[in-house]
C-alpha cells in the first residue's frame, strides 16, 4: 500500500485511495465540473464510504462520457476504539479496544444501494465492493448520541482489505440471492435464507425490483411474493 493522506478528508477515505491507486494515477483531478478521487488511464474511480445516494447526480453525468468505477467498503470485521473520556487530545495510547461482534458481508451493500437502485443500469458504471477490516475510533461527547451514551464516531481507519467483488450490471447483483430460495419467495423467506434482518431483505427486494431483476407475482397470506424477472 502506498502512502497517501490529506488533512481535508476522513482517514478511511484517504487510506482507501492510497490502497486502490496504482503508480501514475492522479488524485483529486477535475473532470468537467466534478473533482474525481482517482483518475486512471482507463477509468475514473470514486470512493464512497457511505450514502451512495449522494452521488446519484454526479455518477449519472460522468457515466455519459466516461468509464466510472464506484468503490464502496463494507466492514467484515470491526474493532471499536474508545478514546479516554478525561483527555480531549487524540490519546490513542490510553484508548480501549475491543472487537465488535457484528460481521458484514457483501449483501449489506443493499442498505446503501436502496437509495440509488438503478445505478448499474448506467452503461459505463461498475460497482466494486471491498470487504475490509477496520477500526472505528469513538470519542465521548456527553450531550450527543444518547443511544450510545455519548460515544460518537471520531474516525474510521483501514486495517486491511480482505476481499473485493465487482458488479457490472443489475443481473450481477442476482448472484447475491441465496441458492436455497424457492422460485417464489417473500421478504421473510429471503431474510431467513440470508441470516439477515427483515429490513435488509426488503431493501434488497426493492433494489432488485427497481433494477428490473425481480417481479411481484402475488401473495402468500399478506406477504408479497417475488420471482426472478424473465
Amino acid at each position: 500500500m502506498s502512502q497517501f493522506s490529506t488533512s481535508n478528508e476522513k482517514a478511511l477515505h484517504a487510506q482507501l485511495k492510497s490502497w486502490y491507486a496504482d503508480a501514475g494515477d492522479q488524485f483529486e483531478q477535475k473532470v468537467g465540473r466534478y473533482f474525481i478521487d482517482i483518475v486512471q488511464p482507463q477509468q475514473l474511480v470514486e470512493i464512497q464510504t457511505r450514502n451512495l445516494g449522494a452521488l446519484k447526480s454526479k455518477l449519472t453525468q460522468l457515466a455519459k462520457k466516461h468509464t466510472v468505477r464506484l468503490v464502496h467498503p463494507i466492514a467484515q470485521e470491526k474493532w471499536i476504539v474508545k478514546l479516554p473520556t478525561d483527555d480531549h487530545a487524540d490519546n490513542y495510547a490510553k484508548a480501549s479496544r475491543r472487537k465488535s461482534p457484528k460481521r458484514g458481508d457483501v449483501v449489506d451493500l443493499f442498505g446503501e444501494l436502496v437509495a440509488f437502485p438503478t445505478m448499474l443500469q448506467l452503461e459505463n458504471l461498475s460497482l466494486e465492493v471491498l470487504l475490509i477490516h477496520e477500526e472505528e475510533v469513538r470519542r465521548h461527547e456527553p450531550n450527543r448520541a444518547w443511544r450510545r451514551r455519548g460515544w460518537v464516531t471520531h474516525e474510521r481507519r483501514l486495517l486491511a482489505v480482505v476481499e473485493r467483488r465487482i458488479f457490472h450490471t443489475p443481473a450481477d447483483l442476482m448472484l447475491l440471492l441465496p441458492s436455497e430460495l424457492d422460485a417464489e419467495f417473500t421478504s421473510a423467506d429471503l431474510a431467513q435464507a440470508l441470516g439477515k434482518p427483515r429490513r435488509l431483505a426488503q431493501q434488497m427486494i426493492y433494489s432488485l425490483r427497481a433494477a428490473g431483476q425481480l417481479t411481484e407475482v402475488g401473495k402468500r397470506g399478506r406477504a408479497k411474493l417475488y420471482v426472478c424477472a424473465s
